[in-house]
């Protein structure tokens, strides 16, 4: 490997790490923060939830680059199929993240937003099951 190599590698670990994990930590904690009906933390959350989330475009681009030469083969286009419907999950998280600040934030007792919490839950697993999927590609069927 070249010194280029391994500084795309470098590059994509360190944005999974700091990327993926606040982003999904942030989606996985929305749903105690709808029932609790905190709206300050659960702004937080989605702000977290979409700043990581657009850096996690930073883990495909140099997965990508790092992959360059080996493109065919089919545990990277798994991971990266896998990747983009993880991204999906995090633009759904993200929406019904907003829906929820927006419907807590008004001063109807009736909607407590538990639609939101039940989806966000859901999708939130769903997302980090998909990302340990592909750390599992990853790791074992990378030949380096």
């Amino acid at each position: 490997m070249s010194f280029f190599d391994y500084l795309l590698l470098w590059l994509h670990i360190a944005f999974a790490i700091f990327a993926l994990g606040p982003a999904t930590a942030a989606a996985m904690f929305t749903p105690r923060y709808i029932r609790a009906k905190d709206v300050a933390v659960l702004r937080f959350l989605h702000r977290n939830t979409r700043v990581f989330g657009l850096l996690t475009i930073g883990v495909f681009l140099f997965g990508l680059a790092l992959g360059r030469q080996a493109l065919a083969k089919p545990y990277l286009s798994v991971s990266m199929t896998l990747f983009i419907v993880g991204a999906v999950l995090l633009v759904m998280i993200d929406r019904d993240q907003r829906t929820a600040i927006r419907v807590l934030s008004t001063e109807t007792p009736e909607d407590d937003a538990k639609v939101q919490t039940g989806r966000i839950a859901m999708l939130g697993s769903i997302m980090a099951l998909i990302w340990l999927v592909i750390l599992v590609l990853m790791v074992w069927f990378n030949p380096r």
